[in-house]
């Protein structure tokens, strides 16, 4: 039986690694790769890929960048005493795209999940105590996500920082999307909705 040569059964193996991409998937991506990029455009994927070792995470808020910090905590026209808390690097991005939050961030790499062995100590919290206790903030916005999960890192973390009384805790609100119906909403969301109320 003829088998892949060995650089391309390990290039396959390569993109197997990707979630959701199973062996045919990956095998089609290595094939695009053979058979349809030029030697300039495999060289060029070749340098984005190594150029990933020189990412890291923001000793300051815990979002990626290649530099000694990341470009928001860097801003000089940032409110550096407003942090948005979050579980992941992705949720930074997400809401910088809103081009409307003008604070900091600090990202928590996770949420607490007993049934995963996630607990308080594996994520990203003392740095953020240490700016409540050193009165480098004035508010802290939860925004984990609306899970069983996010409520309940959200209601620890707003356990801890109960010890700051002078910092204001606040939580985005979640409930009901544009355009949807109350009849087609599960509990939770119509339960977040409520909760989020606001003057009219």
């Amino acid at each position: 039986m003829y088998n892949y040569p060995k650089s391309l059964e390990a290039l396959i193996n390569s993109f197997s690694l990707l979630p959701g991409v199973g062996k045919k998937t990956a095998e089609r991506f290595a094939f695009s790769v053979l058979n349809q990029f030029s030697t300039s455009e495999v060289e060029e994927f070749i340098y984005n890929l190594d150029a990933l070792k020189n990412l890291h995470q923001c000793p300051n808020c815990g979002c990626l960048t290649d530099d000694d910090l990341c470009p928001i905590c860097k801003d000089p026209n940032r409110n550096k005493r407003l942090v948005m808390v979050v579980e992941q690097v992705k949720d930074v991005f997400v809401l910088e795209k809103l081009n409307e939050y003008q604070g900091i961030y600090h990202v928590l790499n996770g949420a607490i999940e007993f049934s995963k062995g996630i607990n308080i100590s594996d994520l990203n919290i003392d740095s953020l105590l240490e700016k409540a206790k050193n009165k480098e903030v004035d508010e802290i916005i939860l925004a984990t996500n609306a899970t069983l999960e996010g409520e309940t890192t959200a209601k620890y973390l707003k356990e801890l920082l109960n010890d700051y009384p002078e910092v204001k805790v606040s939580r985005i609100a979640y409930g009901l999307p544009v355009g949807s119906d109350l009849a087609y909403a599960d509990q939770m969301t119509l339960l977040k909705a409520l909760e989020g109320r606001r003057n009219y």
